[in-house]
């Protein structure tokens, strides 16, 4: 007789959401980590996030709760846009979770208020992390890692760049963010040749910004394009520089 088969049970799946939060500080770009308050991983820096409030929340949802739970910080002001899936069997020592990570960008963000169960918040320079100076718990770092080439891959071909920066502003502060985000330096006058052909990318706000010395300074604001054509292309390597 064929033994009766036992009913099939989904396994038990746990699910949070982290953020990758990017930000220009005094021309620095910089991400923003929490010290973690509880175990696992007490005491070690990680990715603002948590675990979903209830099964009815939805992730984006989630997502900006636990920036305002772990930050203080509004997520109105803040560009967000969901980055990826992370569910390695062994990458949280609690059980079997599965994270659904969010990439956050805005310009010139305030300090965070650590909240929950973050002991401290503090902006962080990524070429610290990337350098491996500061280490992240869980695999934090994948998923660092994966936004910010997420980001220097969107300003090749979106107006991602302009999210770094305030509702008006200048072309040399456009470079700035292209040159910060890509760890490059670039040709003034080709970038503004670039950029200006782009059909959508900036358009002009008709206002200039005096400066103490030289001619005023054109304003601009981001434009109707959701991509750039022809893209900005990033030159290839560290430091490296564009060619004139």
């Amino acid at each position: 007789m064929r033994e009766r088969e036992e009913p099939w049970e989904p396994p038990l799946l746990m699910v949070t959401v982290d953020l990758v939060i990017l930000t220009l500080r005094a021309s620095v770009l910089q991400v923003l980590l929490v010290e973690r308050g509880i175990e696992p991983f007490a005491g070690c820096q990680a990715l603002p996030g948590g675990f979903l409030s209830d099964e009815k929340e939805d992730l984006h949802a989630a997502a900006l709760r636990e920036l305002q739970e772990e930050t203080n910080l509004d997520a109105s002001r803040l560009h967000i846009e969901q980055l990826g899936t992370y569910g390695a069997p062994e990458r949280d020592p609690r059980g079997r979770i599965l994270t659904v990570a969010y990439l956050a960008i805005a310009p010139g963000l305030p300090e965070p208020v650590a909240g929950t169960d973050a002991s401290g918040a503090a902006w962080t320079p990524v070429d610290r992390v990337l350098s491996g100076q500061v280490r992240l718990a869980f695999d934090h770092r994948q998923i660092f890692d994966d936004a910010v080439e997420r980001a220097r891959t969107k300003l090749e071909h979106s107006p991602l760049a302009t999210k770094f920066c305030g509702g008006e502003f200048t072309i040399a502060e456009l470079q700035g963010v292209y040159e910060t985000v890509w760890d490059v330096k670039l040709d003034e006058r080709n970038f503004y040749r670039k950029v200006q052909r782009i059909p959508g990318f900036i358009e002009p706000t008709g206002a200039d910004r005096r400066a103490a010395k030289g001619r005023p300074a054109r304003m601009f604001r981001a434009g109707p394009a959701k991509a750039l054509h022809p893209p900005l292309t990033r030159p290839e390597g560290p430091h490296a520089e564009e060619e004139s």
